[in-house]
């Protein structure tokens, strides 16, 4: 059984992740879905301030609190970004990052310069996948467990 937390992009929620999420539960594995802040069900919290870091670190908490490991994270269209953003904000969760059809920033790179990128121009570099037994290391400051009494609630 895999974890699996599915990123949707702008202007949709986890709700475009229906008919994948059902194939990969039938098939054993548990989906996740989040809809991001200020997206379809969640548009009463459209407000200034919300970045691609900032639903990363809400995204990164639900990691925490749901206490998921070896995931595979898939972002698709603007939910690239996110992901690549979640990745790096919880390294030791992630076993696997996938892009489909999404944004995919070069190191330094914004959205704009990925838009007006030249389709002449090359992909982005992918690492090769990093073996099960390898290990990023782990964040600066994790988050510590919450305390045994909460644990439970769910």
């Amino acid at each position: 059984m895999t974890d699996f937390v599915l990123v949707h992009g702008s202007f949709q929620g986890g709700w475009i992740w229906q008919s994948t999420a059902a194939k990969l539960r039938a098939s054993g594995h548990r989906v996740y879905t989040p809809t991001l802040d200020g997206c379809a069900e969640r548009k009463v919290n459209l407000r200034p301030g919300i970045t691609v870091t900032s639903v990363a670190e809400e995204l990164a908490q639900m990691l925490f609190y749901e206490d998921l490991r070896d995931l595979v994270l898939v972002g698709t269209s603007s939910g690239g970004l996110v992901v690549q953003k979640l990745a790096s904000l919880s390294r030791e969760r992630v076993a696997r990052l996938v892009f489909l059809d999404a944004l995919m920033p070069q190191p330094a790179e914004s959205v704009k310069d990925i838009v007006e990128r030249s389709p002449d121009a090359p992909p982005p570099r992918l690492r090769a996948p990093r073996s099960p037994r390898s290990r990023p290391p782990p964040m600066a400051d994790p988050p510590t467990r919450p305390p045994p009494a909460r644990r439970g609630w769910g």
